[in-house]
């Protein structure tokens, strides 16, 4: 009698359904195909988890392979994350391919072992422009731009902790400073065209409320956003169902309402009203400032290296985020087409500045797909002082790329403002995931590094990784982006300073242990 029952409410759900579809008009599968049409909305919607796990070969899935992933999973535990039998690239054949020249013998390397070792940054942080706030950064290694709203408060809570368990910085992103960047670790505090936390009524800029911000919590630098490598050249509108009580008091924006963010700024409009607020920034707080920007036009880049050069203004730190950057959700030609692919825009931001003997002047930061460590060697090759990772560091505190997080229905609880999500990452062992991650990669540096024959990434050269081309060719790294001698590496007191830093670290670090 039970199953009868079963049967004719099943039966009755599902009549109800095909009715529903019959006479549906917005979709003409549902129509023709009433009840089964839905398996393909259903295939649809759980795609790219079956792509991940069934689907796909080990190198094949973007934006992160299946094997990028498994070492950034095994890195951030603890874990094994060597692989067996050999590569699963197709290393003779692979185009574009970089390939890393070890050497035979090399001078006093330091300690490769120790899984706490720090690996700090070659240059000091706003030294060149006499900074008072100047320092010289714990970590080449860095969480790279995410703001609250964006990601959970749990979210940004674990990678705080994490950085300060690791002795790197955090940048808040440009949707302000939150209670939940408050747990121990530095911050770089990014001021965005919308100035959330530091602005008036209007959206317009406050420095007063920025100077506020800055003397109440842990902020080393600050970092101008110009634009980021998932949306270049764009603004954004928060809706006002997404402005919560507590997303509005941090903004400073009304709740409820919805929030556009302009695609430029309004307290500059050119590189040289850019530089003025630079300095008026730096002056005020004390602090280093940069900015952060993908590469399209290169006029900007060359006004900038321009007006630096007269000495008596500049950027402490210019950020280049890739064209490949993806932790902003923005419309699909923006992510496919706009903006140049990292190394492409990296060199070309670099060689205006070398052009112009500027580089030792300023520290450049790279990002996009950096937080592997064959593309962040490259990046040091190409002349990058520090690497901030984003996308990698979601995936060490659980990120599946299920690739949600412009729905708010991240299944991590990492990117999404669903407080029953959110409950789902525990903060505390997440942290200590991210932290492990972090000096992996470092680790992993050290040890590529120490192979090529050099005690820091800074001083990995141009010269020494070959991109491959085709199956019959490869050229350094030098020659493919056009560097001239001596490009891409630090000058001779730099590189002395870091070799002499390194030889003289103590066997462990100074950060805590977890």
């Amino acid at each position: 009698m039970r199953a009868r029952t079963i049967g004719a409410a099943t039966a009755a759900a599902l009549a109800l359904v095909a009715g529903r579809d019959l006479v549906q008009k917005k979709h003409a599968l549902l129509r023709n195909f009433p009840v089964i049409g839905h398996a393909r909305y259903l295939l649809e919607t759980i795609g790219p988890e079956l792509r991940q796990y069934i689907v796909t070969s080990n190198e094949e899935e973007r934006p992160f392979s299946r094997d990028q992933r498994t070492w950034i999973y095994a890195s951030s535990k603890g874990e094994n994350n060597y692989f067996g039998f050999g590569t699963d690239v197709d290393v003779e054949h692979t185009q574009g391919h970089a390939y890393l020249k070890q050497r035979t013998f090399a001078d006093a390397l330091p300690e490769l072992h120790d899984p706490h070792a720090p690996l700090p940054s070659a240059k000091v942080l706003g030294g060149p422009r006499g900074r008072a706030g100047a320092f010289r950064p714990a970590s080449v290694v860095n969480i790279s731009a995410m703001s609250f709203g964006s990601l959970s408060g749990a979210a940004i809570t674990a990678l705080n902790q994490g950085a300060a368990l690791a002795g790197a910085m955090q940048n808040t992103g440009e949707g302000g400073l939150s209670p939940y960047h408050r747990n121990g670790g530095d911050l770089v505090l990014q001021i965005g065209t919308s100035y959330f936390g530091c602005r008036n009524a209007d959206g317009s800029f406050n420095l007063g409320k920025l100077k506020e911000v800055v003397a109440g919590a842990p902020v080393k630098a600050l970092e101008i956003k110009l634009s980021q490598g998932a949306k270049p050249g764009l603004g954004g509108m928060l809706p006002g169902a997404k402005v919560t009580p507590e997303i509005a008091g941090i903004r400073g924006i009304p709740a409820g309402q919805d929030c556009a963010s302009p695609s430029r700024h309004t307290a500059f409009g050119d590189v040289d009203s850019m530089l003025d607020f630079v300095e008026l920034l730096a002056a005020e707080t004390g602090l280093p400032v940069g900015i952060k920007s993908a590469v399209g036009e290169m006029g900007f880049w060359q006004e900038l290296a321009r007006l630096m050069a007269r000495g008596d203004r500049g950027v402490d730190f210019v950020t280049v985020d890739g064209g490949e950057g993806g932790t902003g959700a923005a419309p699909l030609i923006f992510t496919d087409s706009v903006s140049l692919p990292f190394r492409m825009g990296f060199s070309r931001v670099y060689s205006t500045f070398a052009e112009l003997g500027l580089t030792d002047e300023l520290t450049f930061i790279g990002s996009g797909k950096l937080g592997l460590p064959e593309n962040a060697a490259v990046a040091f090759a190409l002349g990058a002082d520090m690497v901030n990772v984003a996308r990698e560091a979601m995936l060490s505190i659980g990120c599946i790329q299920s690739q949600k997080c412009h729905t708010d229905k991240c299944p991590t609880g990492i990117a999404t403002q669903n407080q029953w999500l959110a409950r789902g990452l525990d903060p505390a062992s997440k942290a200590t995931r991210a932290a492990v991650y972090l000096r992996t990669l470092r680790k992993e540096l050290t040890k590529v590094s120490a192979a090529l024959g050099v005690a820091h990434p800074s001083l990995i050269k141009a010269t020494d990784i070959e991109i491959l081309n085709g199956d019959y060719e490869a050229r350094t790294l030098a020659s493919v982006y056009g560097y001239k001698d001596g490009w891409g590496e630090l000058g001779p007191h730099l590189a002395e300073g870091i070799t002499a830093l390194r030889a003289t670290e103590p066997a462990s670090a100074q950060e805590p242990v977890v």
